[in-house]
């Protein structure tokens, strides 16, 4: 055993002391070299001599390294090189101690690029099957038999971070062009860190250590500091050209800040808090730019797991403790409630704090911690300095430290005492210790600048300030815009309203492509044949990316969004929305834009946007643009060619692969010519007419299930109506498939062109039944149920009613399409598509107006609609069918449902008022914490709607505070089929809660029924009814009463309540009254 002593083997240091004049050049020479002897012999002598990587366990003979491990050893190991170059005579240490930490980063780089067929495969998929490895052979790099889940994306980032530091200081680490597109493949596979579940910087995934992954705001936040450090970095240092530059798409990065300042203070849904929040927010990531989130986040990380022995991990952490059994790798139900309060307290987050006190310019902290620190150091027989791994509390010690926290004493963890050094925790040490002792200057750890604030950032930091850099931005940011129109004919046009616009002939040589040609562009960045890595994956680029103006092979090009390509999903077809839309984006990019120069947005003026009756909404938001706002943000718009000079400009430099010349022939924009328009296209109704759409009856349709195919194509045209030509075509579908050739094309030919002019005639029930037959799907789904779920919300798919498929972690689109189809086609055509027009907006107003969200946890889109088709009867007057509205009118239905609350709906019976809150599933605040304590006074349980919820071990493994007690309520009220009855089922366990709380001494002895509680409600309700001679079914009698009153539902349930209370407690509580109010 090692006994406890200072810092370091001299005198404690004097932090009011510790600048060191330069006639003192021999004492800063002797610290250098005490600690140069410290990491020889504590880290160095460790070293694989074969690929340079740092074992986990540094006694015995242990052949397992782990990459996050060997990554903070190479960094103490390099900022030891860093300080090293203040000295004129340094003996060769600083390039010894550089290569060593290169040799590490390159072992790590060799072990990653033997599974470049996981990273393919994880770009696509993102599945812990196809996760790089976080722990190698420590000699050979060789993948380990599965003893560990890998998926870690904060490792593949911490490592991507610390290579473009130690670049930016002077090494070099990449030698090839290969090691260069993998390096590239690595950005693409954090990229999605904020839709991408995985087991975090512990490893052990939630906090149930279930096996089990989830979203970790410390992944996200560390892939969102990779993806800013290597944004248009050089690989090869100054000395690289163009193809060693790597690239990050800035919607992806827009996205990871974007939730990660959703789910922080959270760690997780699991997760209240978690000291990996500590690294994530200050050294070596700060990784968040609101500097008043950053505070909160680091004081409740503090307030919440701080010890006198370091940090506790997370709540209920059963790693280290004498209590968790070391021979099983998850933890049994409620085996979580052993493990509280005796959490072990780490001391490598006390050095974490000395450090981010460094970086703050903030004494007081430093010392703080320096004094909490220094007692807690073990000293070596050579006079050295170590860190334990942990402190844990022994078992004779368990009860009294449960009773009164932090009043035990701990023993140091056998990792990090004599020859089994915890290096992770060492390598915090030393750089805390240079930094402390000023041998080491924060500006030189981090050369790129994280640490300052990110106005300060960028161009500073970049070795080429030819490429992109994230950077802060002027708050009164100018958008650009030009104004491209189609054909000459619409340009003409156009300027009969006095607005200015260009045609694709106009603007040459500057070409504007749609954004599937940018994608074909991008495939070739990090594509290595060798390797078998194609490069970006095939999805579509967001606003930030159509904002920029690109250099690709001697073309200049301008994007034009998404929103303007009407192949991707009906929704834009609808003018309305597609306006809304473009002045959101317009906002969204003003708040999102973080590089230098202007974003300069192409809107494209199509022939379709004046037909019909709503071409004066889009040509009144190209006079407001031309006027210089867009709600309030300044708009710039003029001639493309003009507005260059001031935007910003990517250049997509890459190596045109041997044999794919061919490949590289871009298909940019061409101007329309007018002659061969469909004659009167702009003519065309803006609605079908009611007798078109009457000529043909579910009878005629009926009759032709019983024709052979052939004839049947016959009957295509029998009706002009498109309605009945798209359902004609689904029964040919059906039965031949979408090959299945006809007089005019092949079946899917066809409906393609069906589904084209339902959309040009507004004929929004045929579009959507066709697009629903076609299986369509928005191409941003996905970004947005991710959006949906990391603001604390969980969705359901499925019809009203009928079966449902809960998400609570981000999906992939393929999954998605699935569950969408799979769950609403079969009962309605059309749900499946409405429900995601639903999901889209959803996500567009959860971040804008989250107040629409209040007492939402789980937004059940089928209820959802169930309240907007009510809502469209009762409150607009309209009988119109949900499905034929257009899809800018469903969205303000959408807001004005979200909009309406109880005390809105003051002219309605309480049935409809309890409908259409229960369809919302609304609770009041804190009603999640109310059934807690309702389940704290119930050792039996509950029973709702035959769905049991257990006291042990939902007590035992969760905290009140849980996401996922809440999310597990929820669960149970799924069962309920009927809106005012989930409703009235909140109201009773509000009533339960009021009464337990009033009466502490009382308590449910026997599992609760929830429904006998309302059923014997509802008998005395009737009873008395009767007896007034009043209507008493449930419907419209019982739902109908107010809760208030004193024959309102409350007294009726509080009655049944009390009941059950005071004849299931003790005889001694008989005679006293049970506080009901």
């Amino acid at each position: 055993m090692f006994r406890a002593r200072s810092l370091s083997c001299d005198p404690p240091i004097d932090l009011t002391k510790m600048e060191i004049p330069d006639d003192e050049y021999y004492q800063q020479t002797e610290r250098l070299d005490y600690f140069y002897r410290l990491v020889k012999e504590q880290l160095l002598k460790y070293q694989s001599p074969t690929i340079g990587l740092f074992p986990i366990e540094t006694i015995g003979r242990s052949n397992c390294s782990n990459v996050r491990d060997c990554v903070y050893t190479a960094v103490s190991v390099w900022a030891l090189a860093l300080a090293y170059r203040k000295i004129d005579d340094d003996y060769g240490r600083t390039y010894e101690l550089e290569q060593s930490a290169v040799k590490c980063m390159r072992g790590i780089l060799y072990c990653y690029m033997r599974q470049a067929d996981k990273v393919e495969q994880f770009k696509t998929n993102q599945s812990e099957d196809s996760a790089l490895h976080s722990s190698y052979h420590v000699m050979s790099g060789n993948t380990l038999p599965e003893s560990e889940h890998h998926l870690q994306i904060d490792a593949v980032s911490l490592y991507l971070l610390y290579m473009v530091q130690m670049i930016s200081s002077g090494v070099q680490i990449i030698y090839t062009l290969d090691e260069v597109a993998f390096v590239q493949n690595l950005v693409y596979y954090v990229e999605r860190a904020y839709r991408t579940p995985d087991f975090g910087m512990w490893g052990r995934g939630n906090k149930y250590n279930t096996g089990k992954c989830e979203v970790n705001a410390s992944s996200i936040g560390m892939a969102k500091a990779a993806l800013e450090a290597t944004n248009g970095f050089n690989l090869f240092g100054r000395e690289g050209a163009s193809w060693s530059v790597l690239y990050v798409d800035p919607d992806a990065h827009g996205r990871n800040r974007t939730i990660l300042e959703s789910l922080l203070p959270r760690e997780s849904s699991s997760k209240n808090t978690d000291a990996s929040l500590i690294p994530t927010c200050s050294f070596p990531a700060f990784a968040v730019d609101n500097q008043e989130l950053k505070t909160v986040t680091l004081e409740k990380v503090t307030r919440k797991l701080k010890g006198n022995y370091g940090f506790r991990r997370f709540l209920r952490d059963g790693y280290g403790t004498v209590v968790e059994d070391q021979n099983r790798p998850y933890y049994k139900p409620a085996e979580l409630k052993s493990f509280d309060s005796i959490e072990c307290e780490w001391p490598m987050f006390f050095a974490y704090m000395i450090i981010d006190g460094v970086f703050k310019g903030d004494d007081t902290q430093v010392a703080e911690y320096y004094n909490l620190l220094r007692p807690l150091m073990l000293q070596r027989p050579s006079g050295l300095s170590q860190m334990p791994k942990y402190y844990y509390v022994t078992r004779d010690h368990i009860e009294s430290e449960r009773k009164r926290a932090h009043s035990q004493i701990r023993l140091p963890s056998a990792q990090g005492q004599g020859s089994n050094i915890f290096l992770w925790g060492q390598s915090l040490y030393i750089i805390a210790c240079l930094l402390m002792e000023k041998l080491l200057d924060k500006s030189e750890l981090d050369p790129i600048g994280r640490y300052l604030d990110i106005s300060q950032r960028g161009r500073s930091s970049q070795i080429n300030t030819k490429y992109s850099a994230f950077e802060g931005t002027p708050k009164d940011m100018t958008v650009q815009m030009a104004f491209i129109a189609e054909s000459t004919r619409l340009q003409a046009t156009l300027a009969t309203y006095g607005i200015q616009s260009q045609t694709p002939t106009q603007v040459e040589p500057i070409q504007i492509w749609p954004h599937n040609e940018l994608i074909k562009a991008y495939k070739y960045i990090g594509h290595s044949k060798k390797l078998n890595l194609t490069g970006r994956p095939s999805r579509p680029f967001g606003s930030i990316g159509t904002s920029k103006i690109y250099r690709i092979l001697g073309r200049t090009v301008l994007c034009y969004p998404l929103q303007f390509d009407l192949t991707d999903f009906y929704m834009y077809q609808d003018m309305s929305l597609l306006v809304d839309d473009i002045k959101g984006l317009v906002a969204f990019v003003r708040k999102s834009w973080k590089m230098s120069g202007r974003p300069t947005f192409c809107i494209l003026i199509k022939e379709e946007h004046f037909s019909g009756s709503q071409a004066s909404e889009m040509l009144d938001m190209l006079v407001m643009f031309k006027m210089g706002d867009c709600n309030g943000i300044r708009v710039r718009v003029d001639r493309l060619q003009t507005l260059i000079s001031q935007s910003f400009v990517e250049h997509l430099d890459f190596q045109v692969p041997d044999g794919c010349a061919a490949q590289l022939l871009f298909s940019p924009m061409t101007e329309l010519n007018v002659d061969i328009l469909p004659m009167n296209r702009s003519r065309r109704p803006s609605t079908p007419g009611p007798r078109e759409e009457g000529q043909w009856t579910e009878q005629d349709l009926q009759e032709l299930h019983h024709k052979p195919s052939w004839e049947i194509i016959d009957h295509i045209r029998q009706f002009e109506a498109l309605n009945w030509q798209s359902h004609v075509l689904t029964l040919l579908l059906e039965r031949e498939g979408p090959n299945f050739l006809t007089d005019n094309g092949t079946v899917e030919e066809r409906m393609n062109r069906v589904y084209a002019k339902a959309g040009i005639r507004k004929d929004w029930a045929t579009v959507r039944y066709c697009a629903s037959i076609m299986r369509k799907v928005i191409d941003s789904l996905a970004p947005s149920i991710t959006t949906l779920l990391v603001r604390g919300k969980v969705i359901t798919v499925g019809v009203f009613r009928q079966d449902e498929r809960i998400i609570t972690r981000p999906t992939t689109p393929a999954e998605i399409t699935q569950i969408i189809y799979g769950m609403c086609q079969t009962h309605d055509i059309r749900e499946a598509v409405i429900q995601q027009e639903m999901i889209i907006a959803l996500a567009k107003l959860i971040p804008v107006k989250p107040q629409l969200f209040d007492g939402m946890l789980k937004i059940r889109v089928g209820w959802l609609l169930h309240a907007m088709r009510n809502e469209l009867k009762l409150a607009w007057n309209d009988n119109e069918p949900l499905y034929c509205l257009s899809p800018h009118r469903l969205h303000e239905l959408l807001q004005h449902v979200l909009g309406t609350k109880m005390e809105h709906l003051s002219n309605r019976t309480w049935l409809q008022r309890r409908q259409f809150d229960g369809a919302l599933n609304r609770t009041p605040p804190k009603f999640y914490d109310k059934v807690w304590d309702i389940l704290d006074r119930t050792p039996e349980g509950m029973q709702i709607a035959d769905s049991y919820l257990p006291q042990q071990p939902t007590l035992s493994d969760m905290t009140q505070t849980d996401l996922n007690f809440a999310l597990r309520v929820e669960q149970m009220f799924s069962a309920i089929a009927h809106p005012e009855y989930r409703q009235l089922m909140v109201e009773l366990l509000t009533v339960i809660s009021v009464i337990l709380q009033r009466n502490p001494e009382l308590e449910f002895k026997n599992m609760v029924h929830m429904d006998s509680i309302i059923k014997e409600a509802y008998g005395h309700f009737k009873e008395y009814q009767k007896s007034k001679n009043l209507p008493y079914d449930m419907d419209s009698a019982f739902y109908n009463i107010p809760p208030a009153g004193p024959h309102g539902t409350t007294s009726y349930l509080a009655k049944v309540v009390a009941v059950h209370l005071l004849d299931e407690s003790p005889s001694s509580f008989d005679a006293q009254p049970c506080q009901v109010s």
